[in-house]
C-alpha cells in the first residue's frame, strides 16, 4: 500500500510539473500583444542602486527577465579561449548547497527557464518565471550567479559536451568560414580568438578559471537589466537587490583596444572535402551610434538583409540560380563594426557567386538604390517593427538589445521615425562610403574550383 501511495504521489508530482511547464510554454507563446509605441517603459532603481527597465503588465502571470554583463568572451584569458562559453553552460549545474541534478529538478518543479549565453562584448542571462513561483525562481537565479558550484562531475561532463561540439564544428564549413574570417579580420585581437575555444583551451579551463571570470565580469557596475510582465516597480526594485545585490560593486575588466579592419582585399581558401563551398565576406563599417548607421541599416536591407526581396538574392539566386541563399548584415561591436555576409553553393559555382556579389556592391556604390527600393525597404522595416514586441520574451530581448547598446529608454518611440527620415541621398552617400568591393576580406571553405587560394 505504501509503495502504491508513493508511486501515486510521484505520478501526481510529475503531472504538476508537466502542467506548470505547459502553462509557462503557453504564456511564452501568447505573451503580451501591444503596439511597440504603446508600451510604457519605466526606469526602476533598487535601494541598492541597481537600475532596470520595466514593462509592467499584470494580465499574464509570467515575468521575463533579461540581463547582461559588459565583457563577453573578449574577456577570456589568452590560452583559455572559450571560458565565457564554458561558464554559460555551467551556471545552472548546481549552486550553493544544491547539486546539479537537484538544481535541474527544482527548475522543472517551478517551471522556470534559465539560460546563459556569451557574445564578444557581453555575457547574457535569460529567465522566465511564473508569478506563483517567483520567490523560488529568484533564489535559484541568485545562487546561480553568486554561488555556482562547478563540481568536478558537472565540470567534466560539460567539458566533454563542449569538446564534442568543437569536433562537430570543425567539420561544419559555415562555422569554419566564420571563425577563419574573424581570425583574419582581427589578428592578435580578442575579437579574432575563437569564442568557443579549441580542444586545447577547453582542456586547459579549470574550475578556478570559471570562478575568476565570474568574479571579474559579474558586477553591478557593468550590469544591465530588463523585466517584462507581471511585476510592479516596488517588487522589481526588491528583486533586483535580491538577485544581484551580493555581486561586487565594480567589474575588473581588461581594456579591449579599438581596431579597424584592413582596407585591402584578401581571399583565403580553407580546403574541406564537402560538395558545397561556404564563403564569408566582409569589411569595416560605421559604429552603432554613427549618424550613418540607420541609413546603413536601411541600405543593407535593400542589398542583402531583406531576404528574397534583397538585391543580392535577386542577382545571385533569382537571375542566375547560383546559390540557394545569400545575405548581408551590419554587426556593430564595442571596438569595431562590420559589414558582412555569406553565400553557400556548389564548389564550381562559388567563384562566380562571389564575382556577382562584388559586382552588385560596385553597382550599388556607384548608382545607389532606386527611390522605389528605398520606399519599399522603409515600409517593411517600419511595418514589421511591432512584430518584435508581441510576447513578453520578445519584448524583453529587444529592450535588452537596445539597453546594451545604450540607445536610450525612448528608442522604441524614436526608431521608426529615424528609419522614415532616411533619404535617397543618405543611402547613396552611405553606399559609396561603405561598399568597397575591392576591400572585401573573404574566407571560403570547401573545394572551390577556379579560385585563388589566398591574397
Amino acid at each position: 500500500m505504501h509503495r502504491i501511495l508513493a508511486a501515486s504521489v510521484r505520478k501526481a508530482a510529475r503531472i504538476d510539473i508537466a502542467a506548470s511547464l505547459a502553462v509557462l510554454a503557453l504564456f511564452l507563446v501568447i505573451g503580451i500583444t501591444r503596439p511597440a509605441q504603446a508600451m510604457k517603459i519605466t526606469s526602476v532603481k533598487s535601494p541598492g542602486g541597481i537600475e532596470a527597465w520595466l514593462v509592467s503588465d499584470r494580465s499574464v502571470p509570467l515575468l521575463a527577465l533579461r540581463f547582461a554583463f559588459e565583457g563577453g568572451n573578449a574577456q577570456d584569458v589568452p590560452g583559455k579561449d572559450g571560458t565565457a562559453n564554458f561558464l554559460s553552460a555551467m551556471l545552472d549545474e548546481g549552486a550553493g548547497d544544491i547539486s546539479s541534478s537537484v538544481f535541474q529538478e527544482r527548475l522543472e518543479e517551478i517551471a522556470m527557464r534559465m539560460s546563459f549565453d556569451d557574445g564578444k562584448d557581453t555575457f547574457y542571462g535569460s529567465v522566465e518565471m511564473l508569478t506563483v513561483n517567483r520567490e523560488k525562481s529568484v533564489e535559484l537565479l541568485r545562487l546561480a550567479l553568486t554561488k555556482p558550484r562547478f563540481d568536478d562531475e558537472a565540470l567534466e561532463r560539460i567539458r566533454k559536451q563542449l569538446q564534442a561540439s568543437l569536433i562537430y564544428a570543425a567539420k561544419d564549413p559555415d562555422k569554419v568560414a566564420n571563425n577563419e574570417w574573424f581570425k583574419a579580420a582581427f589578428p592578435g585581437h580578442p575579437y579574432g580568438r575563437p569564442a568557443n575555444g579549441n580542444a586545447e583551451t577547453i582542456a586547459a579551463v579549470k574550475r578556478e578559471d570559471l570562478e575568476a571570470y565570474r568574479k571579474r565580469v559579474f558586477a553591478k557596475s557593468n550590469l544591465k537589466v530588463v523585466a517584462v510582465g507581471d511585476i510592479d516597480e516596488a517588487a522589481l526594485a526588491k528583486m533586483l537587490d535580491d538577485i544581484f545585490g551580493a555581486l561586487p560593486d565594480k567589474a575588473d575588466l581588461v581594456a579591449i583596444p579599438q581596431i579597424t579592419l584592413p582596407d585591402k582585399g584578401q581571399q583565403i581558401v580553407v580546403e574541406m572535402p564537402v560538395p558545397q563551398s561556404v564563403a564569408v565576406f566582409g569589411a569595416g563599417a560605421m559604429a552603432r551610434k554613427d549618424p550613418d548607421f540607420i541609413p546603413g541599416f536601411v541600405l543593407n536591407h535593400i542589398l542583402g538583409g531583406g531576404g528574397f526581396a534583397s538585391k543580392l538574392m535577386e542577382e545571385v539566386r533569382e537571375k542566375r540560380g547560383l546559390a540557394y541563399s545569400v545575405h548581408s548584415y551590419l554587426y556593430p561591436l564595442r571596438k569595431a563594426s562590420i559589414f558582412s555576409g555569406s553565400v553557400a553553393t556548389k564548389n564550381e559555382s562559388i567563384a562566380q557567386s562571389l564575382d556577382v556579389i562584388r559586382g552588385e556592391l560596385r553597382r550599388m556604390a556607384t548608382d545607389g538604390p532606386t527611390a522605389e527600393d528605398l520606399d519599399n525597404a522603409k515600409k517593411y522595416l517600419v511595418g514589421s517593427f511591432p512584430l518584435r514586441f508581441d510576447t513578453n520574451a520578445k519584448i524583453a530581448s529587444q529592450l535588452m538589445g537596445f539597453k546594451s547598446e545604450d540607445l536610450g529608454i525612448d528608442y522604441v518611440e524614436k526608431r521608426n521615425a529615424q528609419v522614415e527620415a532616411v533619404t535617397l541621398d543618405d543611402v547613396k552617400r552611405v553606399a559609396k562610403n561603405l561598399l568597397k568591393a575591392d576591400n572585401l576580406l573573404v574566407t571560403v571553405v570547401g573545394k572551390p574550383t577556379n579560385m585563388a587560394k589566398g591574397g
